[in-house]
């Protein structure tokens, strides 16, 4: 069985059991592959569940939210932190004053943790994440005055 057909075959089992994630490791000639895989059906239900009530209440989604200031957004898709590690004070917080350079957050992707630096000078007037979630590509997450 291949290792493309293996993993198949593992996420249709992790589908059928209810399993968001898994390890796999594989040892070949030239060494071992390792990989971690996270599935996220039950997010992709709650994404379906919100677009399907936007159509009844389109001015309190979040997609046509109006942001007043500079929205600093993600520059990928990952896992958005607002404090450098567990139980530390988090980068900024409403209020705070930034200047360009900054960092605000960091975006793990790939395993990798991408500072998020602020591209002005000015005060965070809104958060838009929680810490921990998971942001997608151009999406705001905070806002600078």
């Amino acid at each position: 069985m291949s290792f493309r057909a293996t993993v198949e075959s593992m996420s249709k089992i992790m589908d059928d059991m209810g399993i968001t994630e898994l390890d796999l490791e594989r040892q070949f000639l030239f060494g071992l592959y390792r990989k971690h895989i996270h599935l996220s059906k039950q997010q992709v239900a709650a994404t379906v569940a919100v677009a399907s009530t936007d159509a009844k209440t389109e001015t309190n989604s979040p997609s046509t939210q109006t942001i007043n200031g500079y929205a600093l957004k993600s520059p990928m898709v990952g896992v958005v932190y607002l404090a450098p590690e567990p139980g530390a004070d988090t980068f900024v917080s409403e209020g705070t004053a930034v200047k360009a350079g900054d960092t605000v957050a960091l975006v793990e992707a790939m395993k990798t943790f991408n500072p998020i630096k602020s591209d002005k000078d000015g005060i965070v007037k809104e958060i838009l994440v929680k810490d921990g979630a998971a942001v997608e590509f151009d999406q705001p997450l905070i806002v600078i005055e």
